[in-house]
């Protein structure tokens, strides 16, 4: 790194993080901590039948709290089920909340919170810095390693009239305390352990070659990649193995942390306009669209994808030209999704060639696109979504 940008402006967001096993029956003593005296506990249907759901809904109990049960949610967040929380957290009077589950609970609770503080529309709070009142005192427990919901300071909600997925960006909707609990993933199935996992490493990647890139997001960033390229192949061969979920928890919340500050690129812009217009699985779409975004950005930032090789694992010489460079990462890239069976194309999803204008031009006017390190037409994008089918 130059000194130039050693000396460029940045700033770091990150909550309160207790990491380990059984962080997760925390939630009641931190919430409590928080000075909250009834929370809405929010998730939903699948993560509330796991077996370790009730010691976490327990620990609530345990430390006197009244608790409101939310799961009225779905993957790729909507709106209206927002709102729908928003109603549910001021009737039953809560003043708190609790969040567990992937990136849709706790993007929802992320909603549902700044709507209760600010009484206006979720949608009202698209962009960056829209969002005036904090929300209450929010404690996210995620369930996988990929979204790092947990550690950011983003919110995505699906818009269900302009069938859009829109980013909120604000540090109001940092969570005070994440409660990362590497036991919780055990019950992972195998293709969400995957697409979650590559999604991690997506946020990693993008992280790092953002054009609002830093000294701190850069450590974050190429650890988490080192992490999931280790750790993610273990925890396919052997789900039960503890120690690579955690590594594959470490990673995701590593990945998280540069992402949430140095923000992401094309691979999420394209991806959601996929979860957007077509209701989409978020973390599949990136998994499937990142080494195709990787070889249409390579040019712009060559030395820091060569970063990315090393760190997955690749034999790269320093004094590698660019061409060897670029082979380097997509060969890691490519191979470490064989590896743990995300071998598909978009075509495999329902996307058609005539879905493709539509799709670019959501994602052309995505805000992920401004960080992204190459300026981009939309013509070049969809070239990508082509290269993706």
């Amino acid at each position: 790194m130059d000194a130039a940008s050693l000396l460029d402006l940045r700033k770091f967001l990150a909550p309160e993080t207790v990491f380990g096993a059984g962080a997760s029956e925390l939630a009641g003593r931190y919430a409590q901590n928080l000075g909250a005296r009834k929370v809405l506990l929010v998730s939903d249907e699948g993560v509330r039948a796991q077996s370790w759901f009730a010691a976490i809904a327990d620990s609530i109990d345990a430390s006197g709290l009244g608790m409101e049960l939310f799961d009225q949610v779905h993957a790729n967040p909507r709106d209206t089920e927002v709102m729908h929380g928003a109603e549910v957290y001021r009737a039953t009077g809560c003043d708190g909340i609790v969040a567990v589950g992937g990136g849709s609970p706790m993007d929802c609770a992320k909603g549902i919170g700044i709507v209760c503080t600010n009484d206006r529309h979720v949608l009202e709070f698209e962009g960056v810095d829209n969002v005036e009142n904090p929300g209450p005192p929010l404690i996210c427990v995620p369930t996988t390693a990929g979204s790092s919901a947990d550690v950011s300071q983003f919110a995505i909600i699906n818009d269900t009239t302009r069938k859009v997925k829109i980013a909120i960006v604000s540090k109001a909707m940092v969570p005070d305390v994440a409660l990362i609990d590497p036991m919780l993933t055990l019950t992972m199935p195998p293709e969400l352990t995957a697409n979650t996992g590559v999604d991690a490493l997506t946020h990693a990647i993008e992280a790092y070659v953002s054009n609002a890139h830093g000294p701190t997001t850069d450590l974050f960033a190429i650890e988490a990649a080192r992490r999931v390229a280790v750790n993610l192949p273990r925890v396919m061969a052997d789900p039960a193995d503890k120690e690579a979920r955690a590594g594959m928890m470490l990673g995701s919340m590593y990945a998280g942390l540069a992402f949430s500050n140095a923000i992401l690129g094309a691979v999420h812009a394209m991806a959601h306009s996929l979860g957007g217009l077509m209701d989409l699985p978020h973390g599949q779409c990136n998994a499937m669209l990142l080494d195709h975004v990787i070889a249409y950005n390579f040019d712009a930032a060559p030395e820091r994808y060569a970063d990315i090789a090393v760190a997955l694992g690749a034999p790269l010489r320093p004094d590698a030209d660019n061409a060897t460079r670029r082979e380097a990462v997509l060969g890691a890239v490519r191979a470490l999704k064989r590896a743990v069976g995300v071998t598909k194309g978009l075509a495999s999803l329902g996307v058609r060639p005539e879905d493709l204008d539509g799709l670019t031009e959501f994602a052309l006017h995505d805000p992920c696109m401004v960080t992204n390190p190459k300026p981009s037409t939309a013509e070049e994008l969809r070239a990508v979504f082509h290269n993706a089918l």
